[in-house]
């Protein structure tokens, strides 16, 4: 691997961008169906982004725990080291009234406030005015239910635009809560949108969910983007999903019984729901259905 003055590499970042807004998406802990990061690169195509920097993976990751990866090129034999990447995309569209910076990467093993140092610092370099981070977490909802976006913010004026169900989540949290804590100590306004994942497809792309984040994104920035194919992907993975819950009646019963549990949580006069049954077999049942007849929707 090449050695660097820098983890941070700064290639092509011009001045003098439209109020820039960075976004930012991790695959790890913080990304259930790879629903950020599917977001992210998504954004990332439609927008024609190019790279701008990168993250420099040797300080902060584990490569026994994420190992690089040998690919061929196509047309030759000739054989190339992937490394874990954390890359800055910036898009200039016309169509985006701001420019935006979109970061794509993957939780490190290692020095996390230090890797969020070089992310404000590419932050600073180009004058980014506002932060999106992006997260899903898995959760007891059915996927018959429109997916909850939940959200927080440092700035009161846009946590009331965001109309999102605010969190007050306690516990363990990955890089996603540590680069947002770092802006708010930075003093750059930071959003930050997770998207509920059902538990029970959470080994499987879902685009539902991939949908979710990207309107709440494309309203926050005040642009639209074609979904089309997104749209298409949801409607095929509903499709499987129901010709799971005809020839599996334990799952069906078992989506009936999130889909209840659901409801009453929405109901100011409703009771507390009772446990859930034992999952564990149903849940491998769908997922292997869904590996063995999906396209990969929402991939790509």
């Amino acid at each position: 691997m090449a050695e660097f003055a820098s983890p941070l590499v700064v290639e092509d970042l011009p001045p003098d961008l439209r109020r820039p807004i960075l976004l930012a998406a991790f695959a790890g802990w913080n990304d259930a169906a790879e629903s950020a990061t599917a977001t992210a690169r998504f954004l990332c195509r439609s927008w024609s982004a190019r790279r701008v920097a990168q993250i420099v993976p040797e300080e902060f990751f584990h490569f026994g725990l994420t190992r690089p990866e040998v690919r061929i090129h196509e047309g030759s034999q000739a054989r190339e080291i992937r490394w874990p990447a954390t890359e800055f995309f910036l898009s200039q569209e016309s169509s985006l009234p701001r420019d935006v910076i979109v970061l794509c990467g993957i939780e490190p093993h290692l020095k996390w406030r230090t890797f969020c140092g070089h992310v404000l610092e590419v932050a600073r370099s180009a004058q980014v005015t506002l932060v999106i981070t992006l997260g899903a977490l898995l959760a007891d909802v059915p996927h018959t239910r429109p997916v909850r976006v939940t959200g927080v913010s440092t700035d009161a004026e846009l946590a009331a635009r965001l109309r999102t169900t605010p969190t007050r989540y306690e516990g363990p949290t990955g890089i996603v809560g540590v680069l947002n804590d770092a802006c708010r100590r930075a003093g750059l306004p930071v959003v930050s949108l997770w998207a509920n994942v059902p538990h029970y497809v959470s080994e499987v792309s879902n685009p539902h969910t991939v949908l979710a984040l990207l309107r709440r994104v494309l309203d926050l920035l005040e642009c639209r983007a074609d979904l089309s194919e997104l749209e298409e992907a949801a409607a095929e993975f509903d499709r499987q999903l129901a010709r799971i819950l005809a020839q599996k009646p334990d799952v069906a019963r078992y989506i009936q019984e999130l889909e209840r549990r659901e409801a009453q949580a929405e109901s100011p006069e409703g009771e507390p729901a009772g446990d859930l049954p034992g999952t564990a077999q149903l849940i491998q049942e769908v997922e292997q259905f869904l590996r063995e007849h999906r396209g990969e929707p929402g991939q790509g």
